[in-house]
């Protein structure tokens, strides 16, 4: 293991949070577009600067957590990296990112952005209350007050 699990889940906890705040940001920039207060280029422009940060913090996560052996954290952060990665691929030639202006009012993609903006956040919500169990968790593995003796506690470090 290069990092110890509580720093490699603090690592996770805040790689989670910035994610979280970076979907806030999205999820208010798509509605922004949809009362009219930012027009499509904007919009567009704000949101496909993010999309490749967003996917880097997530594959860095996974890459850490297949480095230190959480294989079930892993396997749970999978789905979503591949998804994230699909997103991409299937961006049709032509258009300017993720979101395309152009196409942004087009057959509900708007309402198809937002809705995948909640299912993100509501997965990167789970994770970071699951992060940071596992930051409890291996806080408490060790001895957190030193027991010498069934009765007697040890103040001296």
């Amino acid at each position: 293991m290069i990092l110890p699990d509580s720093f490699l889940f603090v690592i996770s906890l805040a790689d989670t949070g910035a994610v979280l705040f970076l979907l806030i940001y999205f999820i208010i920039t798509l509605s922004d577009l949809e009362c009219d207060y930012l027009n499509a280029q904007q919009c567009c422009s704000r949101l496909n600067q993010w999309v490749l940060p967003k996917i880097i913090a997530h594959v860095f996560l996974s890459f850490l957590l297949l480095v230190h052996g959480h294989w079930i954290l892993m396997l749970i952060n999978l789905p979503m990296a591949g998804w994230m990665a699909y997103e991409i691929v299937s961006v049709p030639s032509g258009n300017l990112g993720v979101y395309d202006p152009t196409e942004i009012h087009n057959r509900g993609q708007l309402k198809r952005h937002m809705r995948d903006c909640m299912v993100y956040l509501g997965y990167y919500l789970v994770f970071f209350f699951v992060y940071l169990y596992c930051i409890i968790v291996s806080l408490l593995k060790g001895d957190p007050i030193n027991m010498k003796d069934e009765g007697e506690i040890i103040t001296e470090f």
